[in-house]
């Protein structure tokens, strides 16, 4: 086994880690709601209804980035076992579990004054559920197979399959035709998006970044107190 990032040596400054985000969290929170709920405009389509988009579009995003990352981790896990990004892993999924759910339920809440249904079979949403699904097994394989090893290869195996989704769920709306609309936000500069709902969504994106990672430290300090009471020696 290859031990990258030493649990114990992190374990040292999460406390710091989690006051610290303790401290700004409510702060930044307070001022993404302002902007969110008050000072963004009402679209003149949709209405005060596309305020939802400032919680549906950065909990889509971070569970396609939450699966991602484990995939990428568990890849490469998989061939070198460095057996800290279980940990990693293992810590993460919980969390884009739930922001995927986030996304799917706010993303109905949002279809019902859009498009006049609560539910529709589209290619996007397909797409975000077989992904729920994913992180379900991914979750299951390490409660269900007692043997870590196997437990370890199992999981890595199902987020490298799962990985396959994530262009799907990208390119979904560019490959079928889907209710969703193309991305209003690229990297390459050409966002179509107004600078007054921007800023919320950048905004809220940063607040529920900053609860993931409340999130995930405590879930990581967890699992690292869950070893040592376990006795399981780490290099």
């Amino acid at each position: 086994m290859i031990s990258l990032i030493s649990p114990s040596k992190i374990f040292q400054i999460i406390g710091k880690l989690l006051s610290f985000i303790n401290s700004i969290f409510f702060v930044i929170l307070l001022i993404a709601l302002s902007f969110a709920l008050i000072l963004s405009p009402p679209d003149y389509l949709q209405g005060d209804s596309v305020r939802i988009m400032y919680v549906h579009v950065p909990s889509a995003w971070i569970g396609l980035a939450s699966f991602t990352c484990i995939a990428l981790l568990s890849f490469i896990n998989f061939i070198f076992k460095i057996k800290n990004f279980n940990l990693i892993t293992k810590s993460i999924a919980p969390i884009g579990l739930m922001f995927t759910c986030l996304a799917i339920v706010t993303g109905s809440l949002w279809g019902r004054p859009t498009w006049g249904t609560w539910w529709a079979w589209d290619a996007r949403i397909i797409s975000m559920l077989i992904l729920i699904f994913f992180y379900i097994l991914y979750i299951l394989a390490y409660k269900i197979i007692q043997n870590q090893d196997k437990a370890n290869k199992i999981s890595s195996l199902i987020a490298v399959i799962g990985a396959i989704n994530i262009p799907i769920i990208k390119y979904s709306v560019e490959w079928w035709n889907t209710l969703h609309q193309p991305a209003s936000i690229k990297i390459d500069g050409s966002s179509t998006i107004h600078s007054s709902m921007l800023m919320p969504l950048m905004l809220m994106l940063l607040v529920l970044l900053l609860y993931c990672a409340l999130i995930f430290l405590m879930k990581y300090k967890t699992e690292i107190i869950r070893i040592k009471k376990k006795n399981i020696k780490r290099i």
